[in-house]
């Protein structure tokens, strides 16, 4: 519509006061506080349903909804507050003397506070409501009301979530609402519905996606290649800190804090308890620390440089102190690049481990727990930042990589139910169980190496690592070359097929006894043929491990 009024026609109102509140709400979180604060104020209170009923029965004096339309709810409550006695008390631009008197004519009273939250569809969804009974749980109602009250928030504060309520119980107390203040609620509103509707329409277009494939009768295995990739994607985050800057220090960078794309915690949500704040590239190693930490079951520990292992290990079972034997060996395999790096565990950190970690200088070091007197003792190395994860830290389904004009998105990479058993041996004879323990775990470490990747490992532990490289070549020679003299009867993981037999021989050179390897190459016979000859055990596993 055209704005047919000039700057001039417009009085400003900073301050606002509370006379007239209009309540909805499906989360009551808060609600009878906030009730009990706007009646103590002599605010009158317009609410609907079951809202109205828990305020009544708190002996708080509240006008139901239907009182002010003349008209009783109606289609099973789909019909309450769509009414012109509502819309217009939240429309009202009373900055205009227009508006103000048809108000008057029309004998409707405005609103100066509208607290409205939507039906929980999100909620509804998430515990297994479909069809009709997740239709229901749409909202039209309430987000009519909160985008009006947004649109009018010259006049009107719009509040849509419980942790704003003791915001406006200080604004009752002080005589109104301020224009930033509404502008700032209305933003949140804004983006609330916006929110709110992506939800509603990706699960339209899923089951619209799902319908088609069982009327075209897709197969299983074509389906499979959409494991729940939605047609829109929305991410919401809000802004945690300001760092100092970023990779390098021309680079401006902050921190966003997200629920994630199935609302899990991860290393932006840790607890800091000492050192240094936090920059760009600590949380980026430190992510990728965990990510290497946690694709074990058993206590593990990964040292991690410029988002590269410098060393991984699990400890062992029969072990007095696991944790920490899995940070002494995962030290072990690259001492020298280990110096400045960032370390994560698994498993709660204990002092002995803690002695360990003090001697050496590192940057992060982040785990799920600290014993008291492991803390005590870390926190005495004041340049440490000593990080534990949320009780709750858990790895997203899925990954999202920002591209140049949009984002890519993939299943996240893990071991979950790994199992060797479908593994083939292509080459010598059948490892003997402290191989293949060492098979096992080389092949679940190279997945945090940079592709091209090498890892050599024994007893649990990685001995040399190659990484990043353009060639699978030049990541053999400098696996065997950061192993050194322990290269000798290692087992060696490739994240990916050998595509000559060039870079198996540098293995087999430098005495490997057994590789763990995808396949899948053209020339895997003469790959095959390679180690055969030089009598080594080989598996293929029909998958491979990228990681870029």
């Amino acid at each position: 519509m055209e704005n047919k009024y000039k700057a001039a026609d417009y009085r400003h109102f900073d301050k606002i006061p509370i006379k007239r509140a209009l309540i909805s709400v499906s989360d009551k979180s808060g609600l009878l506080e906030l009730a009990k604060a706007l009646n103590a104020a002599g605010v009158e209170i317009v609410s609907t349903g079951s809202t109205a009923k828990s305020i009544a029965a708190a002996g708080i004096k509240v006008t139901e909804v239907s009182q002010v339309t003349g008209f009783e709810e109606t289609l099973d409550g789909r019909v309450k507050t769509l009414h012109p006695s509502i819309h217009a008390g939240l429309l009202a631009d009373l900055r205009l003397v227009s508006h103000q008197a048809q108000l008057q004519d029309l004998k409707v009273e405005p609103f100066q506070l509208v607290v409205v939250n939507l039906y929980p569809f999100v909620e509804a969804i998430a515990g297994g409501a479909t069809g009709e009974a997740a239709i229901d749980q749409i909202d039209i109602g309430g987000p009519a009301m909160v985008r009006a009250s947004a649109k009018n928030h010259a006049n009107v504060a719009i509040v849509v979530d419980p942790g704003k309520y003791p915001e406006v119980i200080s604004a009752i107390e002080s005589g109104g609402t301020s224009l930033k203040q509404r502008k700032e609620l209305a933003l949140l509103a804004f983006a609330h519905t916006a929110k709110y509707d992506t939800a509603v329409s990706n699960w339209m277009a899923n089951s619209a996606e799902e319908a088609w494939k069982i009327e075209a009768g897709r197969s299983s295995e074509d389906a499979s290649k959409n494991p729940g990739f939605a047609k829109s994607l929305e991410v919401d985050a809000t802004l945690a800190t300001v760092l100092r800057y970023g990779e390098n220090s021309h680079q401006a960078a902050a921190l966003y804090k997200t629920e994630g794309l199935e609302g899990s915690l991860g290393i932006a949500q840790a607890k800091q308890f000492g050192g240094k704040d936090m920059s760009y590239n600590n949380y980026v190693d430190a992510d990728a620390a965990l990510r290497a930490a946690y694709d074990f079951n058993e206590p593990a520990v990964a040292i991690i440089k410029h988002a590269n292992p410098c060393g991984i290990a699990i400890g062992s079972a029969d072990s007095v102190d696991p944790i920490a034997e899995a940070h002494a060996k995962a030290h072990f395999c690259d001492s020298v690049s280990a110096y400045g790096g960032v370390i994560a565990a698994n498993r709660t950190v204990t002092l002995e481990m803690a002695k360990q970690v003090a001697d050496i200088f590192t940057e992060v070091i982040v785990a799920p727990g600290y014993d008291i007197d492991a803390l005590q003792l870390l926190l005495t190395k004041k340049n440490l930042r000593v990080l534990q994860l949320p009780p709750n830290y858990s790895r997203e389904n899925f990954e999202i990589k920002q591209v140049s004009g949009g984002m890519l998105v993939q299943e996240t990479d893990t071991f979950q139910n790994f199992s060797s058993k479908n593994w083939k041996l292509v080459s010598g004879v059948a490892a003997d169980p402290q191989t293949r323990d060492d098979l096992e775990f080389a092949w679940r470490a190279v997945r945090s190496v940079k592709s091209n990747a090498i890892l050599l490992a024994k007893d649990g532990a990685s001995i040399g690592i190659g990484m990043g490289q353009v060639n699978r070549v030049d990541s053999c020679d400098l696996a065997v070359s950061r192993a050194g003299s322990r290269v000798k009867a290692t087992v060696a993981a490739s994240d990916a097929f050998f595509p000559f037999a060039d870079g198996l021989e540098v293995l087999l050179r430098a005495g490997v006894k057994a590789i763990v390897q995808p396949g899948g190459s053209v020339r895997d016979d003469e790959v095959i043929a390679a180690a055969a000859a030089a009598g080594v055990t080989m598996y293929f596993t029909g998958e491979r491990h990228f990681f870029h």
